[in-house]
């Protein structure tokens, strides 16, 4: 769990963990850091307006995360955007810069966030989408260190956190999200919105897969950047999915 927060978030800790038991402890990371998120939203919609509190949560997610997962969504979609060889994109997503299509992906992914986080913190409970959101892209996470994932070439964290997360583990993760999805929205006396939201972190669980097994099919397995941009790509189509739903 200490090294979790360590290589997950900006949090300082005693020593220098292993990267090793990071990913099973993920979802536990995105709960932290789902209410931090969520309660910055809420506060800023109620003191400023919808978009002041869409803005800062994007951003205080950003901050905590040290931009790590988007930086791993730009680099991703450097390496598979244009038609290059396997080998060159993934020294593509080594280099330090980010092109044209990195670029264009991230101003585009936090366009979409910021405008469906807005829509939904004007309505009852919406920022419990953004709670949904957070915990499912660490899910999503998570899964890339299921036993039988391929690791990309030259990946030594991929490498590290191969094969830690166990099915059942990762199962046991995903009930205890629904439950507190569905039991937050019973709280606040509209079950129907937990439904609604569970079936919005499905969709972004589902483009979270999509993306991952085509950095697979195309790089050959995953890496950090893979995993970075599996977070980041589940959370915005999270976000898309409820502000449908709860539109």
């Amino acid at each position: 769990m200490r090294a979790a927060f360590a290589w997950l978030t900006i949090a300082r800790v005693p020593g220098n963990p292993s990267p090793r038991g990071v990913l099973p402890w993920a979802p536990l990371v995105g709960l932290v850091l789902g209410d931090l998120a969520s309660l910055t939203g809420w506060l800023g919609a109620r003191y400023a307006s919808p978009l002041v509190g869409a803005v800062l949560a994007v951003a205080l997610l950003a901050w905590l995360t040290r931009g790590l997962h988007l930086d791993g969504l730009a680099d991703t979609a450097d390496g598979l955007g244009p038609l290059r060889g396997r080998e060159r994109a993934l020294e593509v997503m080594r280099a330090g810069d980010v092109g044209p299509f990195g670029v264009a992906t991230l101003v585009l992914v936090l366009l979409l966030q910021v405008a469906c986080l807005t829509g939904l913190l004007v309505v009852d409970g919406g920022w419990l989408a953004l709670w949904t959101a957070v915990v499912a892209a660490r899910l999503a996470m998570a899964r890339c260190g299921l036993p039988g994932v391929p690791v990309a070439a030259g990946s030594s964290l991929a490498a590290a956190v191969a094969g830690t997360v166990s099915r059942v583990w990762l199962a046991g993760c995903c009930a205890v999200a629904v439950l507190c999805v569905l039991g937050t929205a019973v709280w606040l006396g509209d079950a129907p919105l937990g439904a609604r939201l569970v079936g919005a972190g499905v969709v972004g669980l589902a483009a979270g897969e999509l993306l991952h097994r085509r950095a697979r099919a195309r790089l050959g397995g995953v890496n950090g950047d893979v995993m970075g941009a599996s977070g980041e790509v589940t959370a915005t189509a999270t976000l898309l999915a409820a502000a449908v739903l709860l539109g």
